[in-house]
């Protein structure tokens, strides 16, 4: 459980150092660039292991992206969580993500795209590591920005107050 755990510190490196900038391809800079930040990242004390399952999980990530075997549900539907997936999503996190949902923030593809990642994880994230797989997903999806920006004011701003 370390071991994943240390992964959603790699990730969460790379999208601060890496992703989160407005250059244009830049998932594939990162790859390019592979070899100079695992390096930079074994010096910092990530494990190859570790290193080697982000860069694997952001690679999927922009698999995804070009598959369309997300089908789009209707508006209305309701989403019914798995097992594996409530044991991997504690119900305060389920309720945060039907609240970005509801706000639509969160689209049912997008929803999906992070319970997927979620589960590519494998192990239990708590709140502040599900905020980063859902500003990494969003970050990775055309046309998302402004889902991205009120993402980074939940994440960032501690001060937010959602009662509003």
């Amino acid at each position: 459980m370390i071991i994943k755990q240390s992964v959603v510190d790699v990730l969460m490196f790379l999208f601060e150092r890496y992703l989160d900038d407005e250059t244009p391809n830049e998932n594939s800079r990162v790859t390019e660039e592979r070899d100079s930040i695992q390096l930079r990242l074994e010096e910092m004390g990530f494990h190859n292991n570790e290193i080697n399952q982000a860069f694997d999980w952001l690679e999927d990530l922009a698999d995804l992206q070009g598959e369309d075997q997300l089908v789009t549900v209707k508006e209305t539907s309701t989403r019914i969580y798995s097992e594996e997936e409530k044991k991997l999503i504690p119900l305060e996190s389920i309720g945060f993500l039907n609240f970005l949902e509801q706000t639509h923030i969160l689209t049912p593809i997008t929803r999906e795209l992070i319970l997927d990642r979620v589960v590519a994880l494998g192990h239990p994230l708590d709140a502040e590591q599900l905020k980063w797989v859902i500003m990494i997903v969003l970050h990775s999806q055309p046309g998302e920005e402004n889902a991205l920006a009120l993402m980074e004011d939940f994440l960032f701003d501690e001060a937010i107050d959602l009662i509003h």
